[in-house]
């Protein structure tokens, strides 16, 4: 695993006041890699802490020391068991607020259902409800990292801190890429290009976009806002009222905007989890003269058969943080490789709990960034 080392955070990291305690929520046990490397960091024990599923599947929670009056950092990665991650959260949460924490902060790297946060036809906006239910549970604070979409934040009431892994994935860039200056950062759609160009400017290299590729599920298309209820005929609306129909999109053919012959392709995102459309832009981008491709995202899914597309694609390596744990697929796939974040997340958890201010965290953080 790749680890960032800081010699200005490791001389701090472990400098923290009393009344901080440190739990995972994870009743699966290759979950909680991430917070013992974070209670190392901090020099501290993981507070004592069952959770378990009862024979019916229900989740049951027994904190087993003291928490009243003290910080309680409450760290959660997400399992493939998404739904049942949620609940030993959000169990946890209200056992801190019943057992009278002075606050809880959760740590959450990857927040789940971060792509729902968007009405789509007739749905709901799932990242809104969550939100909700962690501040009722009794969520005072939130860690994470590169959420999916910014805004997200707005659907709390409470602070929120969205880390960047970036720094992170930039230093792989630099340290474990021989030939870096001659890559280009690819965007493989659009949507992509804000982060691209963040990657860009930063190592000083080119962009290149992918447009043109198949209908994805975020695209504006599929939101349903103003879909009117059936009718049987317009004049059952207004007779006198004719609105405009928007002209429907059309995908043009799959081009590359930029030069990529002949140098080595870098496509970057937050999440990669169904890997088709990173194959499909893999495949566009070989057929335009890249020689070497790399994928560098947050969030390392890699959802069902991912692995093994990977391993049989163009792709030459995938590059993940260890937001979400995924040693399983690594196995299955040589190319996927981690990076570890859980510095800034100790570091973050520190600052919180001495009242220190996080700017040091986000400094050369732009708005687009």
């Amino acid at each position: 695993m790749f680890c960032v080392e800081s010699t200005e955070l490791g001389a701090i990291m472990n400098i923290t006041k009393g009344g901080l305690v440190l739990f995972s929520a994870n009743s699966n046990s290759s979950c909680m890699e991430l917070s013992r490397r974070i209670a190392e960091r901090l020099g501290l024990e993981m507070g004592k802490v069952q959770v378990y599923q009862e024979p019916n599947r229900e989740t049951r929670v027994q904190i087993q020391e003291s928490v009243r009056g003290k910080d309680v950092f409450i760290i959660q990665t997400v399992s493939k068991d998404v739904n049942t991650t949620i609940m030993e959260l959000l169990i946890m949460v209200y056992a801190c607020k019943t057992s009278c924490a002075k606050s809880i902060i959760g740590v959450v790297p990857y927040f789940p259902y971060s792509k729902q946060c968007k009405m789509r036809k007739r749905g709901s906006i799932v990242s809104k409800l969550l939100a909700s239910m962690m501040c009722k549970a009794g969520l005072t604070h939130l860690i994470t990292m590169d959420l999916h979409q910014k805004e997200i934040q707005g659907f709390f009431n409470i602070p929120v801190d969205n880390l960047r892994a970036s720094p992170f994935l930039l230093q792989y860039i630099q340290e474990e890429i021989p030939d870096y200056r001659n890559a280009v950062i690819v965007a493989k759609s659009p949507a992509s290009a804000k982060r691209a160009q963040s990657f860009a400017e930063r190592l000083r290299l080119g962009i290149a976009v992918i447009h043109g590729e198949a209908q994805d599920a975020e695209s504006d298309l599929v939101d349903g806002r103003h879909s009117p209820p059936t009718v049987k005929s317009v004049s059952a609306i207004h007779p006198s009222l004719e609105i405009p129909m928007l002209i429907p999109k059309e995908k043009p053919p799959i081009t590359v905007v930029g030069d990529v012959g002949g140098r080595i392709a870098i496509i970057v995102d937050d999440i990669i989890d169904d890997v088709d459309s990173f194959l499909a832009a893999a495949e566009t981008l070989k057929e335009r003269g890249a020689y070497k491709i790399f994928v560098m995202a947050t969030h390392g899914l890699l959802s069902s058969d991912a692995p093994r597309l990977i391993e049989e694609s163009a792709i030459d390596e995938v590059v993940v943080t260890n937001t979400i744990p995924h040693e399983i697929q690594k196995l299955q796939c040589p190319k996927i490789k981690t990076v570890d974040i859980s510095m800034i997340l100790s570091e973050a958890i520190r600052r919180i709990h001495n009242g220190e201010s996080m700017s040091y965290l986000f400094r050369n953080i732009g708005l687009d960034d």
